[in-house]
């Protein structure tokens, strides 16, 4: 696996057609070699670009953080409206496209961002080498992808420093697309950076876990994580949030009690997050994150699949936020999920 990656850009460099047609013609066959040899030779999965703000906001005292799957940021307009319904200081996204048929061929992130004064990081989760789902692809039929790259962004006011990339697995699992659509170069990662005006060292942590697997895979990635923050950010205050994925908990209304109180039954990754010093049970409600999204992608009942956890902090006053826009309509299959925090 990749090391830990902090070489930072202010514009990550997509992938050249001829390395994208080889890679097309490889992941038919899904040869495992020829997606690391392809890994290892695409500079945007070595890089975190970062566009600080341009008039870095002070440290003030607690910080509300959101973090929310923003479905490909195709509507930056409804994700920023759902920031400031959050009162969101902090926002930690995934799903960002960046040069994508299906979000515009636009820079999602900076789009969101223009105007704003705040600053962002991007990282490249997956290079994808077809127009997207199924559904996305009968959309963009004719089109093509301006860069084809995909993955999370952090979004602040507040002055951001050591900026880090954690790989966390990469198996080439998307790599073959999964039935036939999605073929991708990649896997699911973290971005990590520390809040540079805190009064001691504060670390801010936005993932994403993958969904086509079982929860001792998504307790591997979790593993893989907490290792390089031992190694980034040893035993210091953290916050963690995005989309973990957690589809084995419970979703009955009778059961939502341990969603909070005994994830780890059936989500072994709560038991090491909280070895790590983590917990989860002020910073979150026991409520679903996940929706049908504008596309009835999903149907009841509903998972929580959408994580904020803490280390050396107070958390509380936690908030789930429809993901909707001003007409009422779905965004994103998840909602945006909120919390407050201070250095304890």
């Amino acid at each position: 696996m990749r090391p830990l990656i902090d070489r930072i850009v202010p514009d990550l460099q997509p992938p050249d057609k001829p390395m994208l047609d080889e890679a097309r013609r490889a992941s038919s066959h899904h040869r495992q070699a020829a997606h690391g040899s392809l890994l290892e030779r695409i500079p945007a999965l070595h890089a975190v670009e970062q566009s600080p703000p341009a008039n870095p906001l002070p440290w003030p005292g607690s910080l509300r953080i959101a973090a929310f799957n923003a479905q490909r940021l195709k509507d930056r307009r409804a994700a920023r409206r759902l920031m400031e319904q959050a009162g969101a200081q902090v926002t930690l996204l995934s799903e960002a496209d960046v040069g994508m048929a299906r979000s515009g061929n636009a820079h999602t992130v900076r789009d969101l961002t223009a105007g704003s004064g705040e600053g962002y990081l991007y990282g490249v989760e997956f290079v994808e080498l077809d127009l997207g789902s199924a559904d996305e692809v009968e959309q963009c039929a004719g089109q093509s992808n301006a860069h084809g790259l995909h993955g999370n962004a952090i979004v602040a006011g507040l002055a951001l420093e050591r900026p880090w990339l954690i790989p966390l697995e990469e198996n080439g699992l998307w790599f073959p697309g999964i039935n036939g659509f999605q073929r991708r170069i990649g896997g699911r990662m973290a971005l990590a950076v520390r809040v540079a005006q805190a009064p001691r060292p504060l670390w801010i942590v936005s993932t994403h876990l993958e969904s086509k697997t079982d929860p001792a895979d998504r307790q591997a990635q979790i593993q893989a994580l907490l290792r390089a923050l031992e190694v980034i950010a040893p035993g210091e205050a953290c916050v963690i949030g995005g989309d973990f994925n957690t589809k084995a908990l419970p979703r009955g209304e009778d059961e939502r009690h341990l969603l909070l109180d005994a994830p780890e039954r059936t989500e072994p990754l709560f038991a090491d997050l909280r070895d790590a010093g983590f917990e989860w049970q002020h910073a979150n409600l026991a409520l679903p994150t996940q929706t049908t999204g504008p596309t009835n992608k999903h149907e009841p009942p509903f998972g929580k699949l959408d994580w904020l956890v803490v280390r050396g902090l107070e958390a509380g006053n936690p908030q789930v936020i429809p993901a909707v826009d001003e007409q009422g309509s779905a965004v994103s299959d998840h909602e945006m999920i909120a919390v407050d925090v201070r250095i304890a």
